[in-house]
């Protein structure tokens, strides 16, 4: 069962339809008040609701204690439907491209998320007003149309399959980024304090610099023989280093570290202590933690691979030196779980390289390619096989590609391909069907060269390219492990609960890396969850290959002790 759900003035609208997005009963008007006691009653029929997006709704509904099984997410669905080449041939796909030629705007995801708030509080507003959303109308013919694209995708290569299994683990990261903000990162703010103290001095008053950075700052105004240097201003700074005979094109720390001046070592320490300050300083514990936790908003989706973003607060950032503040409630754990090298085992799975998977079973994949084929030289076989990848083709994995293609000719060769595509101007597609974006018009100009100069700009821009898509079919495969992953740990955590037995809450995610805040007791359960759901991921993606996704579990009172 579908259900439509849209903002409305006198609370929230819904309808039925069925999986083709016909209407299948008249629109109802729900009163906000009622709203969380209707749709729990609706919940036990296991519906699939059908919205915008889920920070419209979703939010409101938890904070009135209901928890929702499965949805439909337009906004990201149909971003990806409107882009995968698995779709090309659809008259979703070509309406969106037709847009993008009739104007100069946004390329068109279809029903677009807004854009970042203006305002850290409005991450904890209300139900988004009828006049900000769409209106069930709009949310009906868009999933008639999305439903339509995907019934036009050809069943041979299991290309719709996968594309269903994307969309539906894209929509089920949604729910979880909503819940993983509602229910926050524990975070103890007196220890936060404390390491801001130990390493900053006291707390300064508004407008200041804290006494660490103070005396960084007068120690190199002194050096420099600069009375009115201000460190933070790139412009004043570059200034009073090219007085001082430091010719930098930057202040960047890889260039500044290749002087011996001796401003260079109080100048790093400065940078470094006003990155802590200003990205996770006072003020930022005050903006972002509430009540002993940290509620960032999630953005799923907001890199062009499928990895997951944030607006606002850092959270797929928290610096090492502060994870000492994200602390278990008493009686709980943090279980920390990370797959290890998890985007060269999904290019073993992707280019389905036999000896490749034969190097990782049961061991280190580094270190069972290095025993195949460089010697036993772990970190040699690192560098070349990441090389790969990225498409470092210089330096040391340069030297190294030769040894790596011919011992797995497959995984290099699909790499490979990969580069040419983009390098050719072609898009490329990851194994659920998220496809990459394709060149812009000025990339396209760039390739019609006339001159010499000119070809050897458009060659760099290519290789570029080439370097771009053979990461992003790895980076973005990748990403759609982890979200069915995600999607797969949420269900049975869920289960869990339905069976009356102790279990944990999802409260943090990162690219390949997830925590679970649990109750002692359920410290085993969730563990057992965490690495079913891992194998439980591949098998969705891949099937029953000879590929392992192993997890790293680590059990810790604080973040800083995971790892």
């Amino acid at each position: 069962m579908y259900l439509l759900l849209a903002a409305h003035p006198d609370g929230a609208a819904m309808q039925r339809v069925s999986p083709t997005g016909k209407a299948t009963t008249d629109p109802r008007v729900v009163a906000r008040a009622e709203l969380p006691g209707v749709v729990r009653e609706l919940e036990s029929q296991r519906p699939r609701w059908v919205w915008h997006r889920a920070q419209d709704c979703y939010p409101e509904l938890l904070r009135s204690g209901v928890k929702l099984e499965r949805c439909h997410d337009l906004a990201l669905c149909g971003a990806i439907l409107a882009h995968s080449s698995f779709t090309a041939h659809t008259d979703y796909a070509k309406n969106a491209e037709k847009l993008t030629q009739d104007d100069d705007s946004t390329p068109p995801r279809a029903l677009q998320p807004p854009p970042p708030p203006a305002d850290q509080g409005a991450l904890f507003d209300d139900f988004t007003p009828a006049s900000k959303s769409p209106g069930l109308a709009e949310l009906r013919d868009q999933f008639a149309a999305q439903q339509h694209a995907i019934a036009q995708v050809p069943d041979d290569d299991q290309r719709k399959q996968r594309l269903q299994l994307l969309l539906a683990a894209e929509s089920a990261c949604a729910i979880v980024a909503v819940e993983m903000q509602h229910s926050g990162v524990p975070w103890r703010e007196e220890v936060h304090e404390q390491i801001l103290a130990d390493v900053l001095g006291p707390r300064p008053p508004l407008g200041h610099r804290p006494r660490a950075l103070e005396m960084l700052c007068n120690e190199l105004r002194e050096i420099l023989t600069s009375p009115s240097l201000n460190p933070d201003s790139p412009q004043d700074l570059m200034r009073a280093l090219h007085r001082n005979g430091i010719e930098v094109k930057s202040t960047r720390q890889w260039e500044l570290q290749e002087s011996k001046h001796p401003a260079i070592q109080p100048l790093l320490a400065y940078k470094k202590l006003s990155r802590l300050h200003t990205a996770n300083g006072w003020a930022w514990l005050d903006a972002w933690v509430q009540d002993g936790r940290f509620h960032p908003e999630y953005v799923v989706g907001g890199v062009v691979s499928g990895r997951w973003a944030s607006r606002g607060g850092g959270a797929l950032q928290i610096p090492k030196n502060i994870r000492a503040a994200v602390r278990a409630d008493p009686g709980h754990k943090l279980i920390v779980a990370d797959a290890s090298q998890l985007e060269p085992r999904v290019l073993v799975a992707l280019a389905q390289d036999t000896k490749m998977a034969e190097a990782a079973r049961d061991k280190d994949l580094y270190a069972g390619i290095a025993a195949q084929g460089f010697g036993g030289d772990r970190s040699k076989a690192k560098v070349a096989l990441l090389g790969a990848i990225y498409g470092a083709t210089t330096g040391e994995s340069g030297r190294l590609m030769p040894q790596l293609a011919r011992t797995y000719p497959r995984a290099v060769g699909f790499v490979e391909q990969a580069a040419r595509e983009g390098e050719a101007g072609r898009t490329v597609t990851t194994r659920l069907g998220r496809s990459s974006p394709p060149p812009s018009h000025g990339w396209l100009r760039s390739q019609q060269s006339t001159t010499a100069e000119e070809q050897r700009r458009a060659d760099n821009l290519a290789r570029s390219r080439g370097r771009f898509t053979r990461n992003f079919v790895v980076q973005g495969s990748a990403a759609e492990w982890a979200s069915c992953w995600l999607a797969e740990l949420r269900r049975r955590l869920r289960a869990l609960d339905a069976e009356g037995l102790p279990s944990g809450e999802l409260v943090f995610f990162l690219h390949d890396e997830v925590m679970v805040h649990a109750p002692d007791e359920a410290v085993d359960a969730c563990i057992q969850a965490i690495e079913e759901s891992a194998n439980a991921a591949k098998e969705l993606m891949f099937g029953r290959i000879p590929v392992e996704f192993p997890v790293s579990v680590a059990v810790v009172d604080s973040y800083d002790k995971a790892k």
